[in-house]
C-alpha cells in the first residue's frame, strides 16, 4: 500500500507529466522534421508532408500524451493547462512550478531524441542550422516568412487567442457538468481541438499555444548547433512570445469559459422534479 501511495503521490504526476510531454514533442517536433528536412530532400521538394500533415501529427501527439499521462496526472503537458487549472479548478499552486519543470524536461529531451535521430537530414538541409530549419523545434513569427510582416508583437497577440481557445475548448470538453465525451474519448476529442486550431491559427506563430512545447525543443537546438535559436528572422529576441502568449491565454480561456459557460451549469446536486423521472417507490 505505501509502494502505491507513492508512486500516485507528486513524484508518479511529475514522472507522468515528463513522459506525455515527451511523447507530444516526439511526434510533433518528429513531424516538423520529416516535412522540412526530408522533405527539402525529396525531387521534387516537398514530397514528405505538408502543413495538413503536420496539424494532424501535433493532434495525434496531444492525444497519446494525454493518454499517457492522464491516469496519474491529468496530462496537462503544458504549462498553460496547469496555470489555468490552478487559477479556476483547483489544482494547488504549489505543484504548478514542479508540473512545469516536468514539462519542459520531458519537452526538452524528446527535442533532443529528434535533432540526433533526423541528424543527417538537418545537415544536408541546412548546413549552417539557420533559421531555415529551426521552426523543426520551435516557432517563429510567420513560421519564418518575412512576406507576412508578422511581428513579435502581432504572434504575441496570436498566442494569446490560440490558447486561450485552447483552453476555452479543454474545460469545456472536460467539465463533468456539462456533456463530456464518453468512453475515455476526451483525450482525442482535445488531440482534434489542436489539429483545428492548428489548421485556422497556424499563419501568424506556428501555433505554440503550449510554452513547455516551444522552451524545450528551443533550448534543445541552441544547445546543438542552432545559435540563432532565440532570435526571430527579423534577429530579434523571441523566445519569450510563445511563453508569455500562451500564460496569459490560457487564464483568459479558463475565465471566458466560467463567465460565458461554467456558472450556469447545474451542480451536482439533485436535479429539480421535472428534470428526471422520479424515484419509484417499492
Amino acid at each position: 500500500m505505501t509502494e502505491r501511495l507513492h508512486r500516485s503521490g507528486l513524484v508518479g504526476e511529475l514522472f507522468a507529466e515528463f513522459a506525455g510531454t515527451m511523447i507530444l514533442i516526439l511526434f510533433g517536433c518528429g513531424v516538423v522534421a520529416q516535412v522540412v528536412a526530408g522533405g527539402a530532400l525529396t525531387d521534387p521538394a516537398g514530397g514528405l508532408g505538408n502543413h495538413d500533415s503536420i496539424a494532424w501529427a501535433w493532434g495525434l501527439g496531444v492525444t497519446l500524451g494525454v493518454y499517457v499521462a492522464a491516469r496519474l496526472s491529468g496530462a496537462h503537458i503544458n504549462p498553460a493547462v496547469t496555470v489555468a487549472l490552478a487559477a479556476f479548478k483547483g489544482f494547488p499552486w504549489k505543484n504548478v512550478i514542479p508540473y512545469i519543470i516536468a514539462q519542459v524536461a520531458g519537452a526538452f529531451v524528446a527535442a533532443l531524441i529528434v535533432r540526433w535521430n533526423y541528424t543527417e537530414a538537418l545537415a544536408k538541409a541546412d548546413p549552417g542550422h539557420t533559421i531555415k530549419t529551426q521552426g523543426v523545434f520551435s516557432t517563429l513569427p510567420a513560421n519564418g516568412n518575412t512576406n507576412l510582416p508578422v511581428t513579435e508583437w502581432g504572434a504575441l497577440r496570436d498566442q494569446i487567442i490560440g490558447t486561450a481557445l485552447l483552453l476555452f475548448l479543454i474545460f469545456a470538453v472536460t467539465d463533468l457538468l456539462s456533456t463530456p465525451p464518453g468512453a475515455n474519448l476526451a483525450p482525442f476529442i482535445v488531440g482534434l481541438i489542436v489539429v483545428a486550431i492548428g489548421m485556422a491559427w497556424g499563419t501568424n506563430a506556428g501555433y505554440a499555444i503550449n510554452p513547455a512545447r516551444d522552451l524545450g525543443p528551443r533550448l534543445a537546438s541552441f544547445l546543438t548547433g542552432y545559435g540563432g535559436a532565440w532570435r526571430d528572422q527579423y534577429g530579434n529576441l523571441y523566445f519569450w512570445v510563445p511563453i508569455v502568449g500562451p500564460l496569459i491565454g490560457g487564464v483568459l480561456g479558463g475565465a471566458a469559459y466560467k463567465f460565458l459557460v461554467g456558472r450556469f451549469l447545474p451542480t451536482a446536486e439533485p436535479e429539480p422534479p421535472g428534470r428526471v423521472p422520479a424515484p419509484e417507490e417499492g
